[in-house]
């Protein structure tokens, strides 16, 4: 298996991004989601962004963000991709992608067999699919639960780039990426102290354990 791509999501501070990069993620999740405990301002994009620049893909994470707040985010940031986390449809994701020109990541909440097939719908728009654990319908947040979903519906499955994400941890993406040799991961809360608060030690792990499970 070729090396693994590692996404760290949620990151808000520079201590946790150096960590990041340190590790060698691939890339660096940052949230603009008002409810989420990983929601950071403009400002602190301005700043974490112009600090890493050429030195980890950065992803701009958005929840059905409409085109004025995506504009003062990819402005912010400066973006190697963007990632749209909620209820996008294939049409809204072609148009963000032609608006900005940058790389699209399209997460699919998934609960059983029906959610994975769904995602073909985004195969033409988006430039990676990211199967996520489906939140509950009275959710406040659309990812970012810890929520861990049946990894057997994903074996095998290879329809272009995607990436695997839903409670993955140190302890468990192992397991993961072997039953279904993902050829990228995504973790938010399986590195954290406490909710929306990144461990370093955590991020060297999972970066590590993926890293393993790769060679």
């Amino acid at each position: 298996m070729a090396d693994v791509i590692v996404k760290i999501c949620g990151l808000s501070t520079l201590l946790t991004l150096e960590a990041t990069i340190a590790a060698g993620a691939d890339m660096a999740g940052f949230v603009f989601f008002e409810k989420s405990p990983r929601h950071i301002t403009l400002g602190t994009a301005r700043e974490l962004g112009r600090i890493t620049q050429g030195r980890i893909r950065k992803v701009a994470l958005t929840v059905d963000a409409d085109d004025s707040a995506l504009d003062a985010i990819v402005a912010a940031l400066a973006p190697d991709l963007l990632q749209l986390h909620g209820a996008e449809t294939p049409e809204r994701v072609a148009a963000v992608k032609a608006r900005f020109g940058l790389p699209v990541i399209k997460a699919i909440g998934v609960a059983g067999a029906a959610d994975v097939a769904s995602a073909a719908a985004f195969r033409e728009v988006a430039d990676i699919l990211l199967f996520d654990a489906k939140p509950a319908p009275n959710a406040a947040v659309p990812g970012g639960a810890g929520t861990v979903f049946d990894w057997e519906l994903l074996r095998g499955y290879s329809e272009g780039d995607w990436m695997l994400s839903g409670g993955l941890d140190p302890a468990n993406v192992t397991e993961a990426l072997r039953l279904t040799s993902a050829p990228a991961v995504d973790v938010s809360s399986g590195v954290e102290r406490e909710r929306g608060v990144k461990d370093e030690a955590k991020i060297a792990a999972f970066v590590g354990a993926a890293r393993g499970a790769s060679v």
